[in-house]
């Protein structure tokens, strides 16, 4: 039975993947210090085959046993928190790919990074392969999440090159679905809550920013065949279906039934005008491409938001879902694994 670690397991992505894990027949190690996780996410996976461990993997990982798979997903992710937490999301991207790495090697396990669709910055290629070297702005308020990547992704390609170690390198772009933190910065937690409640749906800029958005079941069957492959460079997985942002919001109101309408803020800094992904080294390679249209997608997440939110009663009967349910809370004598502490 294969041994995995996922760093960052109780987060969005995550919990999805320890999820897909376990009903692949891994025993699944949970790691994550719940800086940006949630327990929630990950309390329907309790079992035998699933721990769960609280730890800062900037700190020494210290797993016992034999671990087969090490899949380093632990960082801030959205806007918002990594604005939030600048030093943090570096010290991730540094100090904690550095950590995960040298447990890799020292158990001789198979490596994969979460990266992302950032490290193209503000990107002057359209749509966006993996051999585009991007536009950031190495100093700006993004720069702690881009740089903090593309300095993991050159770690994760020096321990390949030096020590022979298998690694991978997903470059991961817009995701949505369930188990998402409402307004976490990103557009369709943002989105959808604010279109329940009947509230302003807020755009920044006039919304002609586009983007691409990938439903996360197809995202983390591609993270599984990208695991399973013999590629050692990175790959992109994403949906290269482009819509504006303004068109984003427009399609929840509809789908919710929501009289919201929109408005507008000023744009941040460094704010990509364009974002699409190059999927054709993941076509080729791995024979993938995302199947869940994005209707389809945002239906689901708009039911399991519905099911958070306590929206008003008028939405509830036009929508075929069940009643508004309280987030479930961890139940008494759930037990948290935390790691002993040796000095590196």
């Amino acid at each position: 039975m294969p041994r995995t670690l996922v760093t960052g397991g109780a987060g969005f992505l995550g919990s999805h993947l320890c999820d897909y894990l376990l009903k692949k027949g891994h025993e699944v190690i949970a790691m994550d210090n719940l800086l940006t996780g949630n327990i929630a996410n990950i309390e329907p996976l309790q079992g035998e085959r699933f721990k769960f461990i609280k730890h800062d993997v900037t700190d020494y990982i210290f797993v016992a046993g034999k671990i087969d798979y090490v899949l380093h997903f632990a960082s801030p992710a959205s806007p918002a928190d990594y604005l939030r937490w600048p030093i943090q999301s570096l010290k991730v991207g540094a100090m904690g790919t550095h950590k995960a790495l040298g447990l890799a090697k020292e158990k001789g396990a198979t490596f994969l990074l979460a990266s992302t669709s950032e490290v193209y910055g503000d990107p002057l290629v359209h749509p966006q392969k993996e051999d585009y070297w991007g536009n950031v702005n190495s100093i700006g308020p993004r720069s702690v999440y881009d740089e903090a990547k593309r300095y993991a992704e050159a770690l994760t390609m020096a321990y390949h090159r030096t020590y022979g170690l298998d690694t991978k390198i997903v470059r991961i772009f817009n995701t949505y679905g369930p188990r998402m933190r409402p307004n976490d910065g990103r557009a369709i937690p943002a989105f959808v809550p604010q279109a329940l409640r009947l509230e302003p749906v807020t755009i920044f800029g006039d919304g002609s920013q586009t983007r691409s958005f990938c439903y996360v079941d197809d995202l983390i069957e591609g993270i599984h065949r990208l695991l399973m492959s013999e590629v050692h460079e990175p790959v992109n997985i994403g949906n290269p279906r482009e819509i504006t942002i303004r068109e984003l919001a427009e399609k929840i109101i509809q789908l919710t039934g929501s009289t919201s309408q929109i408005v507008e803020k000023p744009l941040p800094v460094d704010d990509p005008k364009i974002r699409r992904p190059d999927i054709s080294r993941a076509r080729a390679l791995l024979n993938w491409e995302p199947r869940v249209r994005l209707e389809e997608g945002l239906t689901k997440t708009i039911a399991w938001f519905l099911r958070q939110e306590k929206p008003p009663a008028r939405l509830v009967k036009e929508w075929p879902l069940p009643a508004w349910q309280p987030v479930p809370k961890m139940p008494a004598g759930h037990r948290i694994y935390t790691p002993l502490r040796i000095a590196a």
